[in-house]
Parts: C-alpha cells; sequence; structure tokens
C-alpha cells in the first residue's frame, strides 16, 4: 500500500536530489515555444501506427487517421505528438524502414503544424526521413545505430528521448536490473550515454527510464506494476543527471480491469510527485485535468 508515510521516507533519504538543478529542453513549436524541465509535466501524446500496438484507443488505421488523432490530442493539451509504425509488444510484427517511412513521413508533415511531432524507432533511415518531414524530436529506441542517431540529431537541431536499454533495439528482450533499487542502475546507465550525445553536438537531450517496455523478467503483471511505480516515484533521483525526464504510464489491466483507461490518470499523480517532467500518454484529456488540479490544489 502506498501511503505518506512512504512517501516522507523517500523524501527523508533521497531529499537532497531535488537540489540539483534540471537545464529545461526548449524546442521550438508551431504555437510558441515548449519548454520541457520544471514545473508542470508536459504532455506528450501518443498515437500509434500499428496495429499490434496494446492500447488499442491509440491506434491510427492510417497516415490520415493518425492527424485526425493528432489534432485532437493537441488541442486537449498535448505539446508534443509522438509517432511510431511499429509497436514494441514482443509479438508484434516488424516493420521494415520502408514501411514505416510511407506510413510516418505523410502524418508527419500534417502534425508538425499542429504540435511539435515526436518520432520512434530504432531505424536512421525512418529518422532522417521524419527529420526532413518536419519532426522535432527523435525518440530513440535502441543502440545499434547510436552514432549515426545522434549525428542526424545534431545535423537536424532536433531533441532526442534516450530510452532505457542495453541491446540493439527495444525488439531484442532484455531483463531489467533485479535490483531492489532501480535507480542507480539508471544513473550510470545515462551518464555516459549523455556525456556522449553532447560529445555528438546534441544539446537537447531528455532521458527515458524505459518504464513502457517489454522485458524478460516483468512478465508477470504484478511485479512489472510495482517495479513501475516505483521508479516513477523516484525518478527525482534521477535530477543530477541534469535533464529533464520523459516516463511513458503504465496501464495494468490487472489492477485495473475495464476501467484501464483511468490508470494513466493515477500513475500519472506518482509521476507528478516523483519529478517526471515529460509524461508519454494516450489518455491526454484525462491528464490534463489531473494535472490541473495537482496544481492548483494544497494539502496544508
Amino acid at each position: 500500500m502506498i501511503t505518506l508515510a512512504d512517501l516522507a521516507a523517500l523524501h527523508a533519504e533521497h531529499g537532497g536530489s531535488w537540489d540539483s538543478p534540471v537545464a529545461p529542453v526548449v524546442l521550438d513549436g508551431p504555437r510558441g515555444p515548449v519548454s520541457i524541465g520544471d514545473g508542470q509535466a508536459t504532455l506528450m501524446g501518443c498515437i500509434n501506427l500499428s496495429r499490434d500496438s496494446t492500447y488499442r484507443e491509440s491506434v491510427a488505421t492510417s497516415p490520415a487517421d493518425a492527424v485526425r488523432m493528432g489534432r485532437i490530442q493537441a488541442a486537449q493539451g498535448a505539446a508534443l505528438i509522438d509517432l511510431g509504425a511499429e509497436s514494441s509488444n514482443a509479438r508484434a510484427a516488424r516493420v521494415s524502414a520502408a514501411d514505416q517511412i510511407a506510413t510516418l513521413v505523410p502524418a508527419v508533415k500534417e502534425l508538425s503544424a499542429e504540435a511539435v511531432v515526436s518520432v520512434e524507432t530504432y531505424e536512421p533511415e525512418v529518422v532522417r526521413a521524419c527529420l526532413d518531414a518536419g519532426a522535432r524530436v527523435l525518440n530513440m529506441t535502441g543502440r545499434q545505430h547510436e552514432d549515426e542517431m545522434l549525428a542526424l540529431a545534431a545535423e537536424y537541431d532536433a531533441a532526442v528521448v534516450l530510452c532505457f536499454g542495453t541491446t540493439a533495439n527495444v525488439r531484442e528482450i532484455a531483463d531489467v536490473p533485479p535490483d531492489a533499487d532501480p535507480m542507480p542502475v539508471l544513473l550510470d546507465h545515462f551518464g555516459p550515454r549523455l556525456e556522449h550525445a553532447r560529445s555528438a553536438g546534441v544539446d537537447k537531450v531528455v532521458v527515458d527510464p524505459g518504464m513502457g517496455f517489454y522485458y524478460g523478467n516483468l512478465v508477470d503483471p504484478m511485479t512489472r506494476a510495482r517495479h513501475q511505480a516505483r521508479v516513477l516515484a523516484q525518478s527525482f533521483r534521477l535530477r543530477p543527471l541534469g535533464v529533464p525526464v520523459c516516463n511513458a504510464l503504465p496501464h495494468t489491466y490487472d489492477l485495473f480491469g475495464d476501467e484501464f483507461r483511468k490508470a494513466e490518470g493515477f500513475y500519472g499523480v506518482l509521476a507528478a510527485l516523483g519529478g517526471s517532467h515529460l509524461l508519454r500518454i494516450h489518455e491526454v484529456a484525462h491528464l490534463r485535468v489531473v494535472l490541473r488540479a495537482m496544481g492548483e490544489l494544497d494539502v496544508r
């Protein structure tokens, strides 16, 4: 059970991390600058152009459908729209770079006039095509082509979301470290990668602990949910990295059942209390009002 005493104990043990400054990532958007940093979390709406995606409500059946859905998310309060053409689900079909480009580029061209567009991929060819089409953020879900991906981001002055991962790409199944405290592993993982990104000329970086990916040792739904909740509530411990933190909010069907669309609002409270700066979500309207309530109310 999550209690006030648990949150107080976290702050007592690790509260010094809050003193570490985080430099905001500021992006030029069609409606003005978008800042990802301290303050109310920025919302990144998620649209999947893959029918294998498990969150059915986020699936667009065509580029035109993705544009329609993206416009709705932008109107609901999403400052960024994240597009992907291949699911990270372990059983999802692989999608070639050419097919990803054919699906993503028309949607990117249209949506870049509505919001800052992010593209989730691990294929450099897809990155170049989408940056050419107007995308401003690379949501990098693989390590195999990291140097080439960073070079592209530097060339286009794009921001990068560095996702936790040790394999060639997110489709190669790995385990999360089994340690009860996941934060030291994340700090050790991201520190050298941030230095490498900066050396490659990329100065707009957000880190993502990878809560939305499939892991071999988190197959049990409740084991996975407990790990996700722990990371969300303790993301402030990543502040010594000096960059914003992005978290994908879970759904946990085993807890929420047919009310699973309420799950992101619940986890969003943990993420906001825990210091997340960017939330990758499907339920934009719900999260917008949850964050507004947290900003307007107080408890003492």
